[in-house]
């Protein structure tokens, strides 16, 4: 993997929901090295243990470990402690966003979605953290 390129985790129970985010990544100008896939959360977290990531894409809904669970388990590892999760779901309920969000999501992306919507989600959360000059 290049120096400029950043390393994905994308965790759904469904291959083809991994491979349209994987597709969609893939199409836009964020330079996305590699792009590393999980089934559900135990699967995840066993990746983010072994390896650090720009970014975390989950689902909510998933066996053996869901997403709020993921959501959860990832505060108490130290490889992603500043890595941004976006909660990518089917579910619309404003309770399960804020869930979500109390749970340490950064962004949420309602199923079905487009390119842009998740170029304008997770486009933000990359970008270099501006350092706040002192006077």
């Amino acid at each position: 993997m290049k120096k400029n390129e950043r390393r994905v985790l994308v965790v759904d129970d469904s291959s083809t929901i991994r491979k349209i985010i994987k597709h969609s990544l893939q199409r836009t100008d964020l330079h996305f090295g590699e792009i590393l896939e999980a089934s559900n959360g135990r699967e995840a977290l066993d990746l983010v243990q072994r390896h650090s990531f720009d970014l975390i894409l989950t689902d909510i809904d998933m066996p053996r470990m869901n997403g709020l669970e993921l959501l959860e388990a990832l505060s108490f590892v130290r490889n992603a402690e500043d890595t941004p999760v976006v909660v990518v779901t089917k579910y619309t309920s404003e309770a399960g966003v804020l869930r979500a969000m109390e749970a340490g999501a950064r962004a949420y992306i309602r199923k079905p979605f487009t390119i842009e919507e998740l170029w304008e989600k997770i486009q933000p959360l990359l970008e270099p953290k501006k350092r706040v000059l002192q006077q």
